[in-house]
């Protein structure tokens, strides 16, 4: 068997693709995996680390502004079409997984032409333009998300949740680990803040105004990802200085800082939404204005419509997010509450459903 993924340009878009080709490969070490990806996009090296090879394209997306970039679109797709032609010709795949992201789009294109099955998988609440355009091509589209046919034809949908990391499975033996790990005291209240693994300025901002307010916190503490695209303006700030905040530009083992969170502040990409459910992890979600169709305050509705989380508007965390951050810490009736709701997202099989639903879409059509 041949599986070509392709898709990126995020970890919300490579992580799940590459949890899915474990799984793959956990039910057959003989299955060959292709990924394709877009040149310069971070999957070009975050496929190899996890040892599969990957195929880049002169792909990029189009701008939502009149801007000399758009000039060029037109040709990269051109030649993004006959680079899949020839990636695919030489490949062979039995079958493709669209996983969305600039890449996903001209190589499922290409294989949809060719009689090829192909299976998408959405993270989001709300799809992205390329899986949309591609829904009438497939076989299966896996969501994440119930409640998804105002998107996709409903016959095609199987809701399979957003596949995950391996290690934040089992967290209940981590805790005590974590907080060694991070050298933090297991006898204060946690709240985990990040902005994803480039940071969030928005989420920075509110941390480096709340030096006073929590240099007062007693019995509170903080582990901090101001990501590696802030080191320079928020790694020595005066908040990072205090003793009860741990503040890093990168953390390297999120499953130890979940099992050692009570509370969480993050962005609400699909990523995020799904380690959180699956962690159980009370969370306020601050939804990042700058991505395409505002996925992501879709994303965080889809848990406040249900009890599940907090949120509060990018424009207001300033003013707002620190205090919202005190009330959920103390309030442990609503923790729980949003622990027992969230359990109706946490789905921890993603990876293996969706690795069982393409080997078998293969063999149903040999």
């Amino acid at each position: 068997m041949r599986v070509l993924i392709s898709g990126g340009g995020t970890g919300g878009h490579i992580y799940p693709a590459i949890a899915i080709a474990d799984a793959l490969k956990e039910r057959n070490k003989q299955i060959e995996i292709l990924f394709v990806g877009a040149k310069g996009r971070m999957e070009m090296a975050k496929v190899p680390k996890a040892g599969y090879d990957i195929k880049g394209l002169t792909i990029s997306g189009l701008q939502r502004r009149l801007t000399l970039k758009n000039v060029a679109f037109p040709f990269k797709v051109v030649k993004s079409l006959f680079d899949s032609r020839r990636i695919i010709q030489s490949f062979k795949p039995d079958i493709g997984v669209g996983v969305g992201g600039y890449a996903s789009g001209p190589s499922m294109y290409v294989l949809s032409k060719g009689g090829v099955p192909l299976i998408l998988q959405e993270q989001n609440s709300f799809p992205g333009i390329t899986n949309k355009i591609l829904a009438g091509s497939a076989q299966h589209i896996c969501t994440a998300y119930p409640d998804m046919d105002n998107f996709f034809p409903e016959e095609k949908i199987v809701f399979t949740g957003n596949p995950v990391r391996k290690d934040i499975l089992s967290l209940g033996q981590k805790k005590s680990d974590g907080f060694k790990h991070f050298g933090l005291d297991p006898a204060k209240k946690t709240c985990l803040i990040v902005g994803g693994s480039l940071g969030a300025r928005t989420l920075n901002e509110a941390m480096e105004q709340a030096f006073s307010v929590l240099e007062s916190a007693d019995g509170i503490q903080i582990l901090w990802q101001y990501g590696g695209g802030y080191v320079d303006s928020f790694g020595s700030c005066e908040t990072t200085k205090l003793s009860n905040v741990k503040a890093l530009p990168f953390i390297d083992r999120m499953d130890m800082a979940y099992a050692v969170a009570d509370v969480m502040i993050a962005r609400a990409g699909a990523l995020t939404i799904s380690e959180l459910s699956l962690a159980g992890i009370p969370t306020i979600l601050v939804p990042s204005p700058h991505v395409a169709e505002d996925h992501q305050t879709k994303n965080a509705m889809a848990l406040v419509s249900k009890n599940s989380a907090l949120i509060v508007k990018d424009n207001m965390a300033n003013q707002e997010l620190m205090d919202t951050m005190f009330s959920l810490i103390e309030d442990k009736e609503k923790q729980a509450t949003f622990k027992k709701n969230l359990k109706q997202f946490a789905k921890p099989d993603a990876a293996n459903e969706i690795a069982d639903l393409i080997i078998n879409t293969i063999q149903q059509s040999e």
